[in-house]
C-alpha cells in the first residue's frame, strides 16, 4: 500500500493526463532542483547575505517533492519504504564509523 501522499499524487496526474515515462519523471526532477537551487541564488544575491527560507522556497519544495513523488510513481517504489530503508542505512553507518556519510 502506497503512503496517502503518494495515493494523492498519482490520483492527480491520471485526473489531469499527466503521464510521463520514468525517464522523463527522472529529467523534471533533476529541472525542479535545479529551480530550487536557483531560488536559493536569487533569495542570496549569489551568496551575498544569508539565505532565508521564504513563500517562494516553500514552492520550489513542492515542486521537487511532486517531482520525486510522480517518478517514485512511475518505478513502482513505496517512498515511506524507500525512506525507511535509508534511515537504517544511516543509522548502521553512524554506529558503525560516526557518521551517516557514505565515504571516510
Amino acid at each position: 500500500m502506497l503512503p496517502t501522499f503518494q495515493t494523492r499524487v498519482a490520483e492527480f496526474t491520471a485526473a489531469h493526463h499527466l503521464d510521463a515515462d520514468a525517464v522523463t519523471r527522472m529529467l523534471d526532477l533533476v529541472s525542479e532542483t535545479g529551480e530550487a537551487a536557483k531560488e536559493i541564488l536569487k533569495t542570496t544575491r549569489y551568496g551575498a547575505s544569508t539565505f532565508s527560507p521564504n513563500d517562494a522556497w516553500r514552492d520550489e519544495l513542492g515542486d521537487v517533492m511532486f517531482a520525486l513523488v510522480c517518478l517514485a510513481n512511475q518505478t513502482n517504489v513505496n517512498l515511506q519504504d524507500a525512506l525507511d530503508g535509508a534511515l537504517e542505512k544511516y543509522r548502521a553507518r553512524i554506529a558503525a564509523r560516526g557518521q551517516a556519510s557514505s565515504t571516510d
